[in-house]
C-alpha cells in the first residue's frame, strides 16, 4: 500500500494506442487527490505516432482546442516499482472525457465498450495471455542491434543457438527469473509456466486466465514493463519487438478465451472435444474480421516479417483443433475448458486492443450466428483457402483497418479514425527515410 507520508514518488501512466506508457511523475503528497480527481492530460496524447509526435490528421489536436481528458487510476492502490534505483510506485490509469464519459480513443476504454456488449448478453469473457520476448545483451539499446545474452551463472557463454525448451537457458538466467517471479507476484500479475523458445534468448511467460478481461489487458501491460525493467537491472535488454532477428523466430502474444454464462458454465462447452455451436460462431466471426484487424494484431512495420510460411506465425484466417498452423486453434483440454487460442498477434501489439479485437471479432460471429468452414488438420500453410490470406503488408492492413464497418460498429468509429491516422503518419515519416541498405548499394554504383 502506498503510504502518502513517504517521500518517494510514484508514476501515473496511460496506454497510448501504440501500447506506449504515458503520463507523469509525481510527488507522494499528491497520490490523495490523484485517486479523488485524477489527473488531466491532453486526450491528443493517446493519439501520438510511435515516436510521441502530434498526429494533426486525426481530429483530436486543433479541432478541439487540444483538450484535456482526465486519467483515474485502474486501482483502488499504488503499487512497487521493485526495480527502480530509487524507491517508487505507479498508478495504471485510464481516460474519460472532462463530462466523465469514457474517451474512445483510449485503448483501456476500448475493450471496456466490447466488455460491456458481452455483459449486455449475460456473458463473461475469460481471458489468458501469452507474450514472448527476447532477452539480449545489455548494449543491444545502446547499439540498436540485438545480440544474445551470456549466461553468467557458472556458464559464461553467449547464447547463439535455437534451444527451445531448454532447462540450462532458464538456469544461466535463474537470477533474472526468480525477481521476474517475485515481481509478478508483488505487482498482482499472474505469471505461471516459463518457457525457452525458438530463439536464442527468447523465452515465454504464460499469465493464468482471469475472468475480466480488462484486468488481462492491465496484467499483460504491467507484464510488459516489469520484464524491461528487471532485465535493464540485471545487466541486460530485453524487446517484445514482433521480428527482432532475420533468421530467428519472432515474438508472437497469444490469447486463449472462453465465455461463462451467468450461472457460471462455458458456453464454448458441449461435453466434447468439438465444443457448441457458440464457440464456431464465435471462430467464424473471428475469421471474417481477421484481415480487418490485421492492424492491431500486426500494428508495425516490423511486425508483418512474422508472417511467412513454417515461421509460426499464421498467414491463413483457418481454424483447427490441435493445430498449431491454423490462426485460431482449439486445444486439447478438459470439457470445462474448452476454449479458443488466438494465434496471430505479435507481442508487439497493444494488449487492450488486441483483447478488443479478438473479442469483437468473437461477438460478430456470435450475433450473426455465423458458422465456420471445416476445420484445417494438416498443414494451414499449405491447406489454408487463398480467398482468408491475411495481409502480409503494412499498408494494406491500414487501409482494411480504416474501411472497416465492423470495427467501427465493435470499437468505435473514433478509434479507428485516430488510430488510421496514427499509422498512415507513421508509414509517411519511415517511407520518407533512405534505407541503410540502399547506400550500401547504389551510392558508389550510380
Amino acid at each position: 500500500m502506498f503510504n502518502k507520508e513517504d517521500d518517494k514518488e510514484f508514476d501515473l501512466f496511460i496506454t497510448d494506442l501504440n501500447g506506449n506508457l504515458r503520463g507523469k511523475r509525481l510527488p507522494a503528497n499528491a497520490v490523495g487527490k490523484v485517486f479523488d480527481e485524477g489527473v488531466k492530460l491532453p486526450r491528443s496524447v493517446l493519439g501520438f505516432d510511435f515516436w510521441g509526435d502530434d498526429v494533426l490528421d486525426n481530429g483530436l489536436v486543433f479541432e478541439t482546442g487540444d483538450m484535456d481528458g482526465i486519467c483515474m487510476p485502474v486501482g483502488d492502490a499504488a503499487i512497487p516499482v521493485p526495480w527502480a534505483e530509487e524507491s517508487r510506485d505507479q498508478i495504471l490509469a485510464t481516460m474519460f472525457n472532462p463530462d466523465g464519459t469514457p474517451f474512445g480513443c483510449d485503448p483501456r476504454q476500448v475493450l471496456a465498450g466490447v466488455v460491456k456488449r458481452f455483459k449486455a448478453l449475460g456473458l463473461t469473457p475469460v481471458m489468458a495471455t501469452e507474450l514472448e520476448f527476447y532477452l539480449m545483451d545489455g548494449r543491444s539499446e545502446e547499439t540498436q542491434r540485438p545480440q544474445p545474452p551470456i549466461l553468467t551463472e557458472g556458464h559464461g557463454r553467449r547464447l547463439s543457438e535455437t534451444d527451445c525448451y531448454s532447462i540450462d537457458e532458464m538456469d544461466g538466467l535463474s537470477a533474472f527469473f526468480a525477481e521476474v517471479r517475485e515481481v509478478c507476484e508483488i505487482q498482482g500479475v499472474p505469471a505461471d509456466t516459463i518457457i525457452s523458445e525458438l530463439g536464442p534468448g527468447q523465452f515465454e511467460i504464460n499469465l493464468l486466465h482471469v475472468n475480466d478481461p480488462l484486468l488481462a489487458g492491465d496484467q499483460a501491460i504491467m507484464f510488459k514493463r516489469l520484464v524491461k525493467g528487471i532485465s535493464r537491472k540485471h545487466g541486460y535488454s530485453s524487446t517484445f519487438m514482433a521480428k527482432p532477428y532475420t533468421d530467428k523466430s519472432g515474438n508472437g502474444f497469444h490469447v486463449h478465451f472462453s465465455l461463462l454464462d451467468e450461472a457460471g458454465n462455458n458456453v464454448f462447452d458441449n461435453g466434447g472435444e468439438e465444443g457448441t455451436d457458440v464457440l464456431k460462431n464465435a471462430v467464424a466471426g473471428l475469421m471474417h474480421t481477421m484481415p480487418d484487424s490485421m492492424l492491431i494484431f500486426a500494428p508495425h512495420l516490423n511486425s508483418y516479417r512474422r508472417f511467412m510460411a513454417g515461421a509460426h506465425a499464421p498467414t491463413f484466417a483457418s481454424w483447427g483443433y490441435e493445430n498449431r498452423t491454423v490462426a485460431l486453434r482449439v486445444p486439447e483440454s478438459p470439457c470445462v475448458a474448452r476454449r479458443i487460442e488466438h494465434r496471430v498477434s505479435g507481442a508487439d501489439a497493444n494488449p487492450y486492443l488486441v483483447l478488443a479485437a479478438v473479442l469483437a471479432g468473437a461477438l460478430y460471429g456470435i450475433e450473426n450466428k455465423l458458422m465456420p468452414p471445416a476445420p484445417i488438420e494438416g498443414d494451414a500453410y499449405v491447406e489454408g483457402d487463398q480467398e482468408l490470406i491475411l495481409p502480409n503488408k503494412w499498408d494494406v492492413a491500414t487501409e482494411l483497418f480504416a474501411e472497416s464497418s465492423v470495427l467501427e460498429e465493435y470499437l468505435g468509429e473514433e478509434f479507428v479514425r485516430v488510430f488510421s491516422a496514427a499509422k498512415r503518419q507513421e508509414q509517411r515519416k519511415i517511407n520518407e527515410q533512405i534505407s541503410d541498405i540502399e547506400y550500401e548499394s547504389y551510392l558508389g554504383l550510380l
